[in-house]
Order: C-alpha cells, then sequence, then structure tokens
C-alpha cells in the first residue's frame, strides 16, 4: 500500500510542477501509472488537483507582477497590450486553454497580471486541467 501512496504522491508533484515553466512531461508520467494499473478515477483527480495548483500559482505569479518587471526580462510594451487585449476581449474563458503546452502557463500569468475574476479563473483552470487529463484516461482505455 505504501508505494501505492508514493506513486500518487509522485503523480501530484509532477502534475504540479507541469504547470509551472519546468519542462515536465506529466502525460507521460499519468499515462505510465495508468498502464501500471493505478486506479483511473483517482489518478485522474490526483493530476487534475496537481496541474491545478500548478495553474493557480501562475495565476499568483502574475497577479504580484508589475509591468516593469515584464520590461526587465524582454517584454515589449507592445506584447504586454496584446496580451491585455486579449485578455479584454476573451476574459476568464482563456482560463481553460491553460493545460496548453508553453502557451498555458503564459495564460495563467496573464490571467492573474490583469486581474481577471479569481473565482471563475481558478474554476475554469481547473475545468481545463481536469478536460485534459479526463481525456488522456478516455483515449488510453479506447486503445487498451
Amino acid at each position: 500500500m505504501f508505494e501505492f501512496e508514493v506513486g500518487y504522491i509522485g503523480l501530484f508533484i509532477t502534475c504540479f510542477l507541469a504547470a509551472t515553466v519546468l519542462p515536465v512531461a506529466s502525460e507521460v508520467f499519468f499515462g505510465g501509472m495508468l498502464a501500471l494499473g493505478y486506479d483511473p478515477i483517482l489518478s485522474l483527480l490526483v493530476a487534475t488537483a496537481g496541474n491545478t495548483f500548478g495553474g493557480w500559482l501562475n495565476y499568483g505569479i502574475g497577479y504580484v507582477g508589475k509591468p516593469e518587471w515584464l520590461i526587465k526580462i524582454g517584454a515589449s510594451r507592445e506584447a504586454i497590450e496584446k496580451w491585455h487585449l486579449k485578455i479584454n476581449q476573451y476574459g476568464v474563458w482563456l482560463a481553460l486553454l491553460s493545460w496548453l503546452p508553453f502557451v498555458g502557463d503564459v495564460i495563467g500569468v496573464a490571467l492573474g497580471f490583469f486581474r481577471t475574476n479569481i473565482f471563475l479563473t481558478f474554476l475554469f483552470i481547473a475545468i481545463g486541467k481536469f478536460i485534459r487529463y479526463a481525456a488522456i484516461v478516455l483515449v488510453y482505455f479506447y486503445f487498451k
């Protein structure tokens, strides 16, 4: 039973880190757990939770951010304005896409930076992450 629990802790940590700027492929780890016979529902919930908390961290980083910081790391005022327009146009709905590789982290940070509704943003981040991992479960069992 101890190894079983350690696997879920590893899944949570891997999925959390994958939601940050670190290059971690949580889908591979998640699929491996399914292949090893871990409970698919519990794995889905743990992966979603870890990845969601990572997405919320991105939002928090953006929330405390300042335009000067972005400019210091090389972002142009035009790029900042472009993201501001996207956030104004699509709002919290962008949070559903926070699971996307590369751009998903930026979406989360931008949502925090431009102070979107925290409750709806967090909810949509969680929904987007859940859908991604649920799709992996469905594909895994379809091809199994």
